[in-house]
C-alpha cells in the first residue's frame, strides 16, 4: 500500500519508517461530542504497529467505537485519576465515600491504578480478585495475608460501579466487571461462611455488668451504656441525642439523627433516614433522670434542649471511636473483676445486638424488635438474629403443647 494511501470510509491506514524500522499508524475522523455529531469532527489516530494488520485491527475497533457512540478520549485516565473524579461526584453518605476512598486506596489503585481505563479486561479483574484473597492486606498488623471475602465483594461492587460509570461517559464499550462468566466475586454465601459468630451478652451477663459499672467502677459513661443495653441504639445514634428528644414524662426516645462519624460534631440522618421512637422502662428514665442532674449541677447550658445528653463538659459531641476504645476498657475491667468465663468479650454494637437477642429468646414480637432497632424489613432483623430462631421454635413448640393440654 503506498505510504498516505487513505482506505474507503473515514479511516485511513499509513506507513512509515523509524530507526527500528516500518511502522503502521491508523486515522480517524472522529466526533468531538459523540452526544452532539453537529460539533463537528477531530481527527484522531494511533501509531507503532508491526503490521499493516495490526493497524487495520486497531482502526476496525475504533469505527466500532465511533459506531457505539463511545468518547475518543484525548488522554485516556488511568483507573487511579478515574475512581478519584468518579468517588468525588457521588452523592452518598459521608461515611459511604470515605470507605470507597479507603476501598480505592487500598485494594485498587496499588494493582490496578496505573492501567488506562480502557485497559482493564475481565481476566485482570479475576485475577485481580484471586490476588486480594490470597495476599490483599495492607494494614500494619495483617500485611501479606489475605482479604475476607466480605472485603473483596466490595472491592467488585465498587469496580463495577465505576466502570458501569467510564461506560457510560463512552470511555468504554463494556463493563469487565460485569462478564460473570469470567470475573468471579465472593458469593454471599462465601462472605457469610466467614463472618465472625455474634457474641452477646445473656441478660444476667448483661446485669452483672451494669451493676459493676455503676456501683463498683463508678463510670460516668454508665448511663450511656444503660441506654444503648435498654434501647439498641446504635452508637451514632445515642452519640447524637440531644435532650428534648428525651420524653422522661412518657418514657420514650425519639431517635431523629446520628452522628456522622467521619466529621466532628456534624450530624446526619439515620441509616435508613426515618425517625423512630423507642419505648423506655421506669429504671431507664431514672437512670436519664439522674443523669440530668448531674450534668445540671455542672452547667444548665448542659441539660438545655438542644445539648447532647451524652455529649463531651464542652457541650460538642463525644468521638465515635473514643467512647468505643472507653467501652473495650470498660469490658476488660470488668472480666477482670468479674471473671474472664463469667463475662465474654462484646463490643459496643454488640450491645445492641444484646438487646435485640433477649428480647426475642423472650418471646417478644421480631416486628417489635424491628421498630426498635430502626431496621428498615424485619427480614433484615430475622437474617442479622437467626441464631436466635432455635430458642424462639422451642418456645413456640412449648406453648403449643401447652394449650393443647388446657394448661
Amino acid at each position: 500500500m503506498a505510504k498516505g494511501k487513505r482506505r474507503t470510509g473515514k479511516g485511513s491506514i499509513t506507513k512509515y519508517e523509524t530507526k527500528a524500522g516500518t511502522r503502521w499508524r491508523w486515522q480517524l475522523r472522529v466526533p468531538v461530542d459523540p452526544e452532539n455529531p453537529d460539533e463537528g469532527e477531530r481527527q484522531t489516530g494511533k501509531g507503532g504497529y508491526l503490521t499493516a494488520a495490526d493497524a487495520d485491527d486497531a482502526l476496525t475497533e475504533a469505527k466500532r467505537k465511533v459506531a457505539a457512540r463511545l468518547t475518543f478520549a484525548r488522554t485516556m485516565p488511568t483507573v487511579a485519576e478515574y475512581a478519584g473524579r468518579w468517588i468525588d461526584g457521588l452523592s452518598l453518605e459521608a461515611s459511604t465515600i470515605a470507605g470507597y476512598r479507603r476501598l480505592a486506596r487500598n485494594h485498587v489503585a496499588p494493582q490496578l491504578g496505573n492501567l488506562g481505563v480502557d485497559k482493564v479486561t475481565a481476566t485482570r479483574l479475576a485475577r485481580h480478585y484471586q490476588e486480594l484473597l490470597a495476599s490483599g492486606r495492607r494494614d500494619r498488623a495483617g500485611v501479606g495475608k489475605g482479604l475476607s471475602a466480605n472485603t473483596v465483594s466490595k472491592v467488585h461492587v465498587l469496580l463495577g460501579a465505576m466502570f458501569e460509570a467510564a461506560r457510560a461517559d463512552g470511555l468504554i464499550l463494556t463493563n469487565p466487571a460485569r462478564k460473570r462468566g469470567i470475573v468471579k466475586a465472593p458469593t454471599g454465601r462465601q462472605v457469610k461462611a466467614q463472618q465472625t459468630e455474634m457474641v452477646t451478652w445473656s441478660a444476667a451477663q448483661l446485669a452483672a455488668f451494669l451493676a459493676w459499672d455503676r456501683d463498683e467502677h463508678g463510670d460516668n459513661l454508665f448511663s450511656l451504656w444503660h441506654t444503648v443495653a435498654h434501647t439498641g441504639l446504635r452508637r451514632s445514634e445515642a452519640l447524637a441525642l440531644r435532650w428534648r428528644d428525651v420524653d422522661l414524662t412518657g418514657g420514650r426516645v425519639s431517635v431523629r439523627r446520628a452522628l456522622d462519624t467521619t466529621q466532628r460534631d456534624v450530624v446526619k440522618l439515620t441509616k435508613t433516614g426515618g425517625a423512630r421512637v423507642v419505648d423506655i422502662d421506669p429504671n431507664t428514665v431514672a437512670v436519664l433522670r439522674s443523669w440530668r442532674g448531674q450534668l445540671g449541677g455542672v452547667s444548665l447550658d448542659l441539660v438545655r434542649a438542644d445539648a447532647y445528653v451524652f455529649g463531651n463538659l464542652s457541650g460538642g459531641t463525644r468521638s465515635p471511636n473514643e467512647v468505643s476504645r472507653r467501652w473495650r476498657t470498660r469490658v476488660a475491667n470488668a472480666r477482670a473483676a468479674l471473671g474472664a468465663e463469667a463475662l465474654p468479650v462484646v463490643t459496643l454494637h454488640g450491645l445492641r445486638h444484646t438487646h435485640a437477642t433477649i428480647l426475642l429468646e423472650l418471646g417478644v414480637n421480631p416486628k417489635v424488635v424491628q421498630e426498635r432497632l430502626g431496621h428498615s424489613t424485619i427480614s433484615t432483623t430475622m437474617n442479622i438474629y437467626s441464631h436466635v430462631t432455635p430458642t424462639m421454635q422451642r418456645s413456640a413448640a412449648d406453648l403449643l403443647a401447652a394449650a393443647i393440654a388446657g394448661n
